[in-house]
């Protein structure tokens, strides 16, 4: 009797070892979340900042967003090779130094006063964050049982909101409340980020995460064609869109509440409340990792989507308080969507998991293309009208959710 019972003792011990070491492996990239979250909504209060600096017009200013996001495209091809080979960790570590490095370069661009050179510095800030999604949301999603995935994908992704909901209010404070647009306000702040990330970088470097055999790197690429998996392929296009739509309606929000007949606020205040747009998100990916426990998680995407569409119709025709707290309401249903659709189009891909995901994290350009096709439409038609293009997004992803979302032979 006593054997068995010792037996049982040593794999119930090493169970809760197990489980302690995944939940601090969580808890270490939640923080990563946080990091990339905060830095990446900065863009929507630095669009407004560098219109007025550089005197640019819409589709100017968006060249922010698409050089940022057009990251995602050219560099995460490269980031699941380089996830293959060194491993999750150690990619984690190089896209924290490589993010570090893009904000460093924000001091002599502000310096030379150029646009340009603002823009290059963005697309390398961007690639450090591109290396950090394809490692960090494949891993998470791995770290427990797969019909857990989206609802811990989730409850990161709300620390990822944390960021978005806190960056507007100091970067509004920091860079918008500077007594006159310089470029050269973005200079403290931008170094102060990259003194963080380096700290943080060397605390990956050292920390020991666990290492997930079903995901993780062996040094060799595996075999298939991801191409072959029609969920996978659907749910890119998906997150194409999600992130062009919602990253189009946050790049706009303060050129938009600055509108007499919307808000008619001062460029400081409107960039304030930019926070509530991200801070329904958190607020919402929070309710959504409770419900998707026992919703569906296509079902729970779908009426998000639904109600996404009727806030932005709601928006484009109305004016004052009703106009602008329908938008931002767009924040709480957006919440869901990037982490659902994520572990829908990876489920169920195994070894080519980070294949899947670096295909997935390439489609994030969306972010690049829509919020540029958005400036056009306001710069011919007026910028309430031109929410109609984030509007169109939500429609596919609702058609996503229900249809696009199933499995095929193939995908088996």
């Amino acid at each position: 009797m006593a054997g068995p019972t010792a037996g049982n003792s040593t794999a119930t011990a090493s169970e809760g070892q197990q489980q302690g070491t995944q939940k601090f492996a969580f808890i270490a990239m939640t923080c990563l979340f946080f990091f990339w979250g905060f830095i990446t909504v900065l863009n929507d209060i630095l669009i407004p900042f560098l219109k007025e600096s550089f005197d640019l017009n819409y589709t100017q200013a968006m060249l922010v967003q698409f050089c940022f996001f057009g990251a995602y495209f050219i560099v995460s091809p490269f980031a699941g090779k380089l996830i293959d080979k060194v491993g999750y960790q150690q990619g984690i570590v190089m896209g924290l130094l490589t993010t570090a490095a893009g904000c460093i370069l924000f001091y002599p661009s502000a310096s030379l006063h150029m646009y340009s050179l603002f823009l290059f510095a963005f697309f390398v800030l961007a690639s450090g964050i591109t290396i950090l999604q394809v490692a960090a949301n494949p891993y998470v999603a791995a770290l427990g049982p797969e019909t857990t995935a989206a609802s811990r994908l989730n409850l990161a992704q709300a620390a990822n909101s944390l960021g978005t909901t806190v960056g507007p209010i100091i970067g509004a404070a920091l860079i918008l409340g500077a007594v006159a647009a310089d470029a050269s306000a973005v200079q403290g702040p931008y170094l102060m980020i990259a003194g963080l990330l380096v700290a943080a970088a060397l605390v990956f470097r050292f920390i020991k995460l666990p290492v997930l055999a079903h995901v993780e790197a062996t040094g060799e690429e595996a075999d298939g064609n991801i191409w072959e998996h029609r969920s996978l392929v659907l749910g890119a296009l998906a997150i194409f869109l999600y992130v062009g739509g919602e990253v189009s309606i946050g790049s706009f929000l303060v050129n938009y509440f600055s509108e007499a007949s919307i808000a008619g606020l001062s460029t400081a205040d409107a960039g304030e409340m930019v926070a509530y747009y991200w801070g329904a998100a958190m607020v919402g990916r929070l309710v959504g990792a409770a419900l998707m426990n026992y919703i569906a998680a296509t079902k729970y995407l779908a009426v998000n989507a639904l109600i996404a569409i009727v806030m932005i119709i709601v928006s484009m025709n109305t004016t004052g308080n009703v106009a602008m707290w329908s938008i931002l309401a767009v924040g709480f249903f957006n919440s869901i969507m990037f982490p659902t659709i994520f572990t829908l189009a990876v489920k169920g891909l195994g070894s080519m998991t980070s294949k899947g995901s670096g295909l997935v994290c390439q489609a994030i350009v969306g972010g690049a293309l829509i919020p540029l096709v958005q400036g056009v439409a306001a710069d011919s038609i007026g910028i309430q009208l031109s929410f109609i293009v984030p509007m169109l997004c939500y429609i596919y992803i609702g058609w996503y959710a229900l249809n696009g979302s199933k499995e095929t032979a193939a995908d088996s």
